[in-house]
């Protein structure tokens, strides 16, 4: 059972009392289908209900993982146009929190090499000279609770960098820091911690636990491993409803992961031609003469940012 109507929810699921008795009625949590007058009336009731509650709580847990998400960033707010899902492109500003698409970016460093001056496109502050520079913003980010920042300070102790001892432990507390801020990215780096090893023991489940919770902020990459783990499992219709999510937020991989499950069978034309118009949408929704000039820079000068 799972339609609510099947339920009276005007009386206690286990003893019958309800709310003409003057009885304080709560629902169970994790389904909503049942309420109970205490705890233990709902203890009582669980032998009965547990079926039932199960199979609701994975129907709504797979209403929220499968409903398209939000937008990872808001849009630039340089050129206000949508922020892309790769991380080369775009930049976090630890001067004033903001995120910069790569395009912003570079015009401006183009016109600081002919003025001699570097200076942040949104708060038109100088750019810090040295890594105690940076830091010392960094810091002021994450004193303010800044969750890109907390994540980024995870980031060093991650993979040693600015002068930090490499600390998995530390990274993980960081992560799980941004996290509870509701921080996308860190999700995901939860979830490769759990993957690697890295600070924790390994734990697959905990791991797609958190690539869940990334997807459903936003995250089009932990989507796509979401994917993954359901083709893993021999769920293709599962991991074809990520990936083409995924592929409509601009992720490329889950991209070719459906002309994959395409050509296998395991995908429809239709499902591919939906994926594939959905994908061209997002590529002409971020695609700016500025941002194609920086991926050219980019990749002339091999300029990639170094994520996790």
């Amino acid at each position: 059972m799972s339609n609510t109507s099947e339920y009276d929810l005007s009386i206690c699921a286990n003893c019958g009392k309800g709310e003409e008795d003057g009885i304080n009625l709560k629902s169970c949590a994790a389904c909503m289908l049942v309420k109970y007058c205490s705890r233990d009336c709902q203890v009582a009731h669980w032998p009965q209900h547990k079926n039932d509650c199960k199979k609701r709580a994975k129907e709504l847990r797979d209403e929220k993982l499968f409903k398209q998400p939000p937008q990872l960033d808001e849009d630039c707010p340089i050129c206000f146009l949508r922020m892309p899902q790769l991380c080369s492109g775009s930049v976090y500003m630890n001067c004033c929190g903001k995120i910069i698409c790569r395009g912003c970016i570079h015009a401006v460093q183009s016109r600081a090499v002919k003025e001699e001056e570097d200076v942040c496109p949104f708060c038109r502050n100088q750019a810090p000279d040295t890594d105690d520079d940076i830091l010392e913003l960094e810091r002021s980010r994450v004193r303010n609770g800044d969750a890109e920042a907390i994540n980024n300070l995870g980031i060093y102790y991650l993979q040693g960098m600015y002068g930090f001892h490499q600390n998995y432990v530390k990274a993980m507390e960081l992560f799980l820091q941004a996290a509870e801020l509701g921080f996308n990215r860190a999700y995901v780096n939860v979830a490769n911690s759990y993957c690697s090893g890295r600070g924790v023991e390994v734990d697959m489940k905990k791991a797609k636990h958190y690539y869940e919770l990334a997807a459903m902020k936003g995250h089009a990459g932990a989507r796509n491993w979401l994917g993954a783990f359901e083709v893993e499992a021999g769920n293709m219709n599962r991991a074809l409803k990520h990936y083409i999510i995924a592929a409509t937020d601009g992720d490329s991989s889950s991209m070719k992961n459906i002309i994959g499950l395409y050509k296998n069978g395991s995908a429809t034309k239709a499902d591919f031609e939906k994926a594939l118009r959905s994908y061209q949408s997002y590529l002409g929704e971020i695609r700016s003469k500025q941002r194609d000039e920086a991926a050219a820079y980019d990749e002339e000068n091999k300029y990639y940012e170094s994520v996790f």
